[in-house]
């Protein structure tokens, strides 16, 4: 969900969530507007394929290593790879390859919130039509990969990567508060909150934390999303074609949210850079991708918090997962299928785990790596979590959705100008009627 993991990665976390999904809406209305209906079939084809990759440094060593890999053990059937093409955003790159009918075959920088306007747009091979296609994406990724299916439980994405968010906390600024960095009082709200009120009250931080108070679509799976998923025990925010969070669960986390801002404790002006990076928060919701930007911070990591202080092996949250598409253009499909089983194999999802820090979609990650994570602590809180995660909706219409609920939360939990009861209530019913539309 990234333009340039490179570059978005020592920025800002606000610019990173910019990047992952700019000009979506604008690429959305575009493939709205050309949708051809249902996704291309496979033809048996095999021979050379051309693949795209993402242009962050780790993944483009990455994927150099898996191709050579490739290539040396199929002379016949050659892998071409390149970083995806430059653009306002990789989802606008993929629309318009699409529609120009020159989509490689698989592109390793998917967004799962485009997949659904991919698909309807008629740019992505059903994997479920291979015969191996379902039983292998779920005997790999387990029980998480019936979050990917669309509406008739077909695959038109390889679940491959996710950055599971938790609380990032600056240990110096807690430690200059009173607070016990090393086991900090963040698991229930009022402990949270209280934690917050120390920070900002003894000086040792202008804000306790400080998302992204914008409005754009996406901003609200950094902050109301994972502590909703963590509070209703992996509820997405639309199933089986209906809102979920205006539930009772979802008022709580809203009403949590906005004491934050309410006390002071979060700002509710745009800040200008990356507030945890530059001292001027003592917390952030990141994934493991933070762990090299921040390795000038002094930091600590625990799962976000939930209303009764859940235990941390049972909470969940928000993916932020980018995963691979097989694209109808493709003439070689049958071989670009046996490469992206190659690509998600055990060894090469080990090789992404260590040259990147990014958590494979795959069942049973702590134990399958276990020496990874053994030689690497600082990721091994994000394996376990990575089990436990919730995706953002699989609909043509999920950024109008995710639009939906923004504008809402905005008014109502950001700046206190609507009840949080009504605000999140109105958002559900546009929710639904979007589902329907479908």
């Amino acid at each position: 969900m990234h333009r340039s993991m490179s570059t978005t990665r020592t920025r800002t976390s606000r610019t990173r969530r910019l990047t992952t999904v700019a000009a979506l809406v604008t690429a959305g209305l575009a493939l709205a507007a050309c949708s051809s209906g249902g996704g291309g079939e496979s033809d048996g084809g095999r021979g050379d394929i051309t693949i795209w990759y993402s242009n962050n440094e780790q993944e483009v060593a990455w994927g150099k290593q898996m191709v050579e890999a490739w290539n040396a053990e199929n002379p016949d059937e050659q892998i071409k790879a390149q970083e995806i093409p430059a653009g306002s955003s990789s989802e606008e790159v993929i629309g318009a390859a699409i529609a120009a009918g020159n989509a490689p075959c698989l592109i390793y920088n998917t967004a799962p919130v485009a997949v659904a306007q991919f698909e309807k747009q008629g740019g992505l091979v059903n994997l479920s039509e291979f015969d191996d296609g379902a039983s292998y994406i779920e005997e790999r990724t387990g029980d998480a990969a019936q979050q990917y299916q669309n509406a008739d439980g077909d695959y038109f994405q390889m679940p491959w990567k996710s950055n599971p968010v938790m609380i990032f906390y600056n240990k110096d600024m807690f430690a200059a508060a009173g607070l016990d960095p090393e086991n900090p009082p963040l698991g229930s709200y009022d402990e949270f909150l209280a934690t917050a009120r120390t920070l900002v009250q003894s000086g040792a931080a202008p804000n306790a934390i400080y998302p992204s108070p914008t409005n754009e679509f996406y901003q609200s799976l950094f902050d109301f999303y994972p502590l909703y998923a963590a509070e209703t025990g992996g509820t997405p925010l639309v199933e089986d074609g209906a809102a979920t969070f205006a539930d009772e669960a979802g008022v709580t986390v809203a009403e949590f949210w906005r004491t934050l801002y309410d006390e002071g404790l979060a700002s509710n002006e745009q800040y200008q850079g990356d507030s945890f990076a530059d001292g001027q928060a003592a917390m952030a919701i990141v994934g493991p991708w933070a762990i090299s930007v921040y390795k000038d911070v002094n930091w600590g990591s625990v799962p976000v918090p939930t209303s009764t202080g859940v235990a941390a092996d049972e909470v969940y949250t928000f993916s932020d997962a980018k995963n691979i598409g097989l694209y109808s253009a493709c003439e070689n499909p049958e071989t670009a299928w046996d490469v992206l089983k190659f690509s998600t194999s055990e060894e090469q999802d080990g090789m992404l785990l260590e040259m990147t820090g990014q958590m494979p979609l795959r069942q049973n990650l702590s134990e399958t790596y276990a020496d990874y994570f053994t030689e690497n602590p600082a990721y091994e809180m994000f394996g376990a979590q990575n089990a436990r995660t919730v995706e953002v909706p699989n609909s043509p219409n999920a950024v109008a959705m995710l639009q939906a609920f923004r504008d809402a939360y905005s008014k109502s939990v950001i700046f206190g100008e609507e009840d949080i009861q009504s605000a999140l209530e109105g958002a559900a019913e546009k929710v639904d009627d979007l589902a329907g539309q479908q």
